[in-house]
């Protein structure tokens, strides 16, 4: 009855009276997400909440004019099935290291201590299971959501994120122009029983935990559907250009009064000690929350401390995360199998005796190993441990003797090849045996090409393992090289390939002609050359005519590259089959040299260093860092005595402007710096 009269009023109102109402609406209806989710203090029922938006929804439906991009009614979603655009990080989305011990916990305390001089503190947060998100906002309106992808470009995923009732799309306060907050998407365990529930009476496969829920609901083609799996968010970390505070924590802190959803177990440790019993606590703790953790945070506060420490290739040097001990459970090991990996590399794998482990039955598990094998003294038959790796992947750590039977046998290890036959080989240096047989051996011909084709490879859609499977039964491929010459004719006398899927595979081959080089030489599939790794080869040598010139001197030469990764460079190089492979991709059309991601303009600075701190009046940071590098110049995270400059701007770091002081290192302004480029 409610509904029927406030739909009458909206037919007989006018344009100006929708418009105010609808803004009215907007308005309050934010200040209730506020009550609900940041105040934790609802001032109206669900109901009532519930007709407010159902309201405003009538009223945008009549008038689709007056709908606005930050609107209530955008959680909803919407039935568009659009592919996900994969977008550029502004800053990259590095991953944190692991830790498992208190042991761990004290050396990362000692190595941030040697690299920062002064007093700092910790700050704790709790690490919750789901998928990491990049969330930016421009004059207070969510403009963009992207997924982590490979650090450095994600899916775009807004409209989904949208959907989230606690992800605010307008925020209020006193805010900068332009940030992104950083934070984890997940499924609470309401959530994912009702999913689960509602799948299981649908006979439908039922997802494995609420981790696995959230990936598949965010990769959801259609928003609406999104919107009905009840997802959450917690929200840790700002970043930008002008931010309110120079402390991880405060920052939290003004961010939560502009209204997003942070977490109120973030805590700041003056001591290891502090930050040691704050895990205790939660380790326990945890089981009663409402959703899955699966370890602790922990971050320096100040953020020029973190500036001071940098990043590595993969993660931040201020930052690591603790993994609550994983979940185990004892049961019956009843086979070994051999897998033959990409690169060749033997893994043996447990078959197991079903056990529950972790929210998930456990029926394989990892045996790493010949040596690791040995060590444990696993044999057919035996009551082994079985643990979750980072409570992900299941592998035995242990042996329960005690029900070991007379007659068990010790664990012979294969010395051939399971799939084609060839003796093994192993390295002194290497743990694992490897079948040499690399352009001849089944699962490595079908694992390099699937390496190949994979999203942070070359990224050909269409092409899933059965379809390769297919395409070399059928003699059509036997390499990645072979890709190039498919034709469209080709795939449609195959079973499960249509006329449009034809189309689409051979247009997505083509497309991936343009893919930049340093994912060429990832995709090619080097053993040892993973992403990092490339982009840090490519960097030095541009061209893979460089690369496969390069002696094992030159590659030592570059930054995170030792002599494992050089020998496995150059042994890949020598080899007739990949000379031949990869001069077929470059006919093919391939990108096999670098293009410039900014032009050199001169050689002014080389040989000089900085460090660029604060904010500036022409430039951004990064503006700044990339004139640094046009003109031949370095930039480097910490001030040292080598350090050439420190750039200083606004709000600069007093400690860094102590250390320069201290170092007798130049500290320079903007108008300086261009005197130095503009000589």
């Amino acid at each position: 009855m409610i509904i029927l009269v406030f739909l009458h009023k909206i037919k007989t109102m006018d344009f100006t009276d929708a418009k105010i109402r609808s803004e009215n609406l907007r308005k309050v209806i934010e200040q209730h997400n506020r009550s609900y989710y940041v105040d934790a203090n609802p001032a109206i029922s669900d109901f009532e909440y519930d007709l407010l938006v159902k309201e405003l929804e009538t009223i945008e439906k009549e008038y689709p004019e007056l709908q606005t991009a930050d609107s209530p009614t955008q959680r909803i979603g919407n039935d568009i099935n659009n592919a996900f655009v994969q977008i550029k990080h502004k800053y990259p989305m590095l991953s944190l290291g692991n830790t498992y011990t208190e042991s761990d916990l004290n050396d990362f305390d000692q190595r941030v201590r040697k690299i920062t001089e002064n007093n700092f503190e910790y700050v704790c947060e709790l690490k919750f299971d789901g998928i990491s998100i990049s969330l930016t906002y421009k004059n207070g309106i969510l403009q963009q959501a992207v997924t982590r992808g490979d650090g450095e470009k994600g899916d775009d995923v807004t409209a989904n994120i949208r959907t989230i009732r606690n992800i605010p799309l307008k925020i209020y306060g006193d805010y900068p122009d332009e940030f992104e907050i950083r934070g984890e998407i997940f499924m609470p365990h309401s959530s994912f029983e009702r999913l689960n529930k509602e799948r299981a009476d649908a006979g439908e496969t039922l997802f494995a935990n609420p981790r696995n829920a959230t990936a598949g609901t965010i990769k959801l083609q259609n928003s609406s559907q999104v919107a009905k799996r009840g997802l959450d968010c917690f929200l840790y970390y700002l970043l930008g250009e002008n931010l309110p505070h120079s402390n991880h924590y405060d920052n939290l802190q003004e961010a939560k009064k502009w209204g997003f959803p942070i977490s109120q177990n973030v805590q700041k440790c003056q001591t290891i000690q502090q930050v040691t019993d704050y895990i205790n606590y939660w380790d326990e703790a945890r089981k009663k929350l409402p959703y899955d953790t699966d370890g602790v945070v922990i971050k320096i506060n100040n953020t020029e401390q973190q500036e001071e420490l940098g990043v590595t290739a993969k993660s931040p040097r201020w930052a690591i995360a603790y993994k609550f001990k994983a979940e185990q459970a004892i049961t019956k090991l009843l086979s070994v199998d051999f897998q033959v990996g990409r690169t060749g590399a033997i893994t043996p794998v447990a078959n197991l005796q079903p056990v529950l482990l972790a929210g998930t039955t456990v029926k394989r598990a990892s045996l790493h190993n010949q040596e690791q094998i040995n060590i444990l003294d696993i044999r057919i038959s035996d009551m082994v441990i079985v643990e979750k790796g980072g409570e992900i992947i299941p592998k035995i750590v242990g042996v329960d003797k005690s029900h070991r039977t007379g007659d068990s046998k010790e664990f012979e290890y294969i010395t051939h090849c399971p799939e084609c036959g060839t003796k093994l080989e192993r390295e002194e240096s290497e743990a694992k045996h490897f079948c040499p047989n690399e352009n001849g051996c089944h699962p490595q011909i079908i694992g390099k090409i699937e390496h190949f084709i994979s999203r942070k490879a070359m990224a050909i859609d269409g092409l899933g393992a059965e379809t390769i499977e297919l395409l070399y039964k059928n003699s059509l491929i036997n390499n990645v090289a072979d890709l190039y010459d498919l034709k469209k004719e080709q795939l449609l006398p195959l079973e499960r390939i249509a006329e449009k899927s034809a189309e689409n595979i051979i247009k997505s081959i083509e497309d991936s002609k343009n893919i930049e080089f340093q994912r060429v030489l990832f995709a090619i599939g080097i053993r040892f050359v993973g992403e990092t790794t490339a982009k840090k080869i490519v960097e030095k040598l541009h061209s893979i005519d460089e690369i496969m010139s390069a002696n094992e001197e030159q590659l030592l030469q570059i930054d995170e590259i030792g002599e494992r990764i050089a020998q496995s460079i150059i042994k890949y190089f020598a080899n007739q089959k990949n000379q031949e492979i990869v001069q077929r991709l470059r006919d093919a059309g391939l990108q096999m040299k670098t293009k410039e991601v900014f032009n050199k303009i001169s050689d002014k600075l080389k040989g000089m260093s900085f460090v660029v701190s604060g904010t500036f009046t022409s430039y951004s940071r990064d503006e700044l860092k990339q004139i640094i590098e046009q003109h031949g110049g370095k930039n480097v995270s910490a001030i040292s005595a080598s350090t050439s400059y420190l750039l200083a701007g606004e709000k600069s770091g007093q400690m860094k402007i102590e250390k320069a002081n201290r170092l007798k290192v130049k500290i320079i302004d903007e108008n300086q710096f261009n005197e130095l480029i503009n000589k």
